[in-house]
Formats: structure tokens, sequence, C-alpha cells
């Protein structure tokens, strides 16, 4: 299995290690409900190192990109803006998600998922070719995530240098300070940052922002907090048969205009049958992936399930038939049992806040 530069101080935190699309990561360090608790009401910090940044620079690394992504690169008009993006197929689905920063004239930076890495790379030199792109594969570097509501104030008190260009920043951008890249970014529905350095230098910042109280959280919490903020997870929510405008990622899409990219012609011929949607468990269980969703108009799936902190309650992301909208009742086969369920609309948690009624 593949290793981070972080993987010694998981060891010494006592981390549970597993296999995580081939690379050896924590799942938790003794209690994925503590850790995802501090997350939501202090800060906690992920080794995401897994994850694969990608610079690409040329004259027509834009022309490229602008091709390349369902989302417009375009619309990144100043060095450190961000844009979240599927990368599709020709018949429009997803091959993977990712956020594309740009560093400066003809310069950009792509972090995609570690499970989709080697294709993707294979993807974009193939479609790089006629544009004259460079690159480069950034395995030299390691990325890690602070989150949560005072995330930011301890990672100024673990890096003093980085506050002045950092504390006006807005969400999803960016800057580059020393050797650090900085974000305004993450997969927990709360705010923080993800830093991306010279591996060589991640044990440094790690045990400095623990200096700080920054509790490391694994994999076990950073999937019940995508959850709970309803992001996708790629190959569970979304993946090469799925079109962004089933799972919830229509807005990512930017259809108007004279651009073409590659999925375009599938997407403006494409008549879904199928949306995403929340559910909130009304009865006892847990809902998890692949579970059957009954409804009036028809069987839908568990893409993403599971039991919420925050919430104290089972809630799942789930693809149906367009007919079924929120405020429904639904059913869910659990254990060969029928469970009752309501339809909602994600995200559960932001920020902190429920934001499901219970009546809603």
């Amino acid at each position: 299995m593949k290793q981070t530069a972080l993987i010694e101080a998981h060891r010494r935190a006592g981390a549970k290690l597993v296999d995580f699309a081939g690379w050896e990561m924590p799942l938790h360090y003794g209690s994925q409900l503590e850790e995802h608790h501090q997350v939501r009401r202090d800060a906690g910090m992920f080794d995401v190192s897994h994850m694969l940044a990608v610079d690409l620079t040329g004259d027509k690394a834009t022309a490229l990109l602008r091709y390349l992504l369902a989302n417009d690169v375009a619309k990144l008009e100043v060095p450190g803006s961000a844009l979240y993006s599927c990368m599709l197929n020709p018949g429009g689905g997803v091959l993977d998600d990712l956020i594309v920063y740009l560093l400066g004239a003809g310069r950009y930076r792509l972090v995609v998922n570690a499970g989709t890495a080697e294709q993707d790379l294979a993807w974009l030199s193939a479609q790089a070719r006629p544009y004259a792109v460079d690159i480069a594969s950034r395995r030299d570097l390691a990325i890690v995530a602070v989150q949560g509501p005072n995330a930011r104030a301890k990672t100024w008190q673990a890096l003093p240098q980085v506050r002045a260009p950092t504390e006006a920043m807005k969400s999803f951008s960016a800057a580059s300070v020393e050797e650090y890249f900085i974000a305004r970014t993450g997969y927990t529905g709360e705010d923080g940052f993800e830093i991306v350095l010279p591996a060589a230098r991640a044990q440094a910042l790690w045990q400095a922002l623990a200096a700080q109280g920054v509790t490391p959280a694994g994999l076990g919490a950073r999937d019940t907090l995508r959850l709970e903020a309803g992001m996708n997870l790629y190959g569970q929510d979304m993946d090469e048969s799925v079109t962004p405008l089933e799972c919830g990622l229509a807005w990512t899409v930017a259809l108007k205009g004279e651009r073409e990219f590659i999925g375009k012609a599938a997407l403006l011929q494409a008549e879904p049958q199928r949306h995403r949607i929340g559910l909130v468990l009304l009865d006892k269980g847990v809902l998890r992936a692949h579970q059957c969703v009954k409804t009036p108009a028809g069987d839908g799936e568990i893409t993403s399930g599971g039991f919420s902190p925050t919430m104290n309650r089972s809630l799942a992301l789930a693809r149906v038939p367009r007919a079924v909208t929120a405020g429904q009742q639904v059913e869910v086969m659990v254990r060969d049992q029928l469970l009752r369920a309501r339809v909602v609309d994600p995200p559960f948690v932001r920020n902190g806040q429920v934001l499901i009624k219970e009546n809603s």
C-alpha cells in the first residue's frame, strides 16, 4: 500500500489504519464520534495527502480546461480563485469531481480524488496533446485539511506568517505564502483551510497544529461530516454511469454559451429520469448505500447513508425518480424490513447548524 508523509504521525497517535484506494490511511484515532464532534464544535485536522495535486502550465491551459471541465474556468479571473467542477466522459458520465485553482496566467492546479488519480492523469494527458500543455503530477506535496469553527484561528496560531495574507480571503479562494498553498475550502460543511505543502514539511505542520489543540481526525469522521453536509463521494454518489444532472451537481455545469466541452452534447440531449434527494430515517435502524428506496413513483437507491452524530439519527443521499420531492414519505428496505423515511433537500448540517426541521 502507498503511504503519505504523515504515516508515522498516525501510528504514534494510535490510528486504526485501513486500505483506502490503495493508501494506508487512518480510519480513526480511537473515537470516530469524538473526532466528528471536534470538527463541528472546534477544529480537527485530516491527512488528505492521498489526493493528488496536478499542475497545468502553458499558453493554452485555459483553452484545455474549458474543453475538459463541465464548469467554465473562464470564471476564474484572479489568481487564487477556485472552482468546483466535474470532468466528464463523452456520454456525460462523471470521470471525477475536482477543484481547480488559477495560479497565474496559463497556470492552474487541480486537486483530484485518490481513487481516480491515475486514470485522471491518463485522461488529462490524452486530451492535452493538441494543446501543448505541461502536466505535472505533484506527489512531492502533502495536503492537510484543518476544519471547524476555530480552524482558521488555530491555523494562524500554528503558522503566524500566513494570517495577514489569508485573514480576508473568501471561501473558495487560495493564497501562496512561502512554501504553503492555503485554500479556504473543505469537505466537512465547516469553515477552514486545505493546506498544500512540501511533503517533507508535513510532520512539522501536523505537530504545530496539534500544539494548538487541533485534533487529528480520520476517514470515518470525514465521511459522516461530508454526508451531513450533503457532499457527494465519488464512486458512491456518482461515477461514469451517472451525469451531474442526476446527482445534485447540475449547478456545476455551465451549459449556456458557445463553449464546447466533453460531455456537453450528451447533457443537452439528456432527459434525466432520476435525481438526488436526502433522506431522514423516521424508524429505528441505519441507512446504508445500495438499500432500495420504495416510492409511489418507483424504486430508487441509497448512494450514501449512515448515522449522523450531529442530528443523532440516520441520514442518506439517494437517487430516485424525479417525481419524488421533499416532504414526501418513502420506505427503505433495511435488513428485509421496510422502514419509513422523510424526503428532504440536502444539506442536513452546515457550519454547525442543523438545517432540517423536524416537520420539513
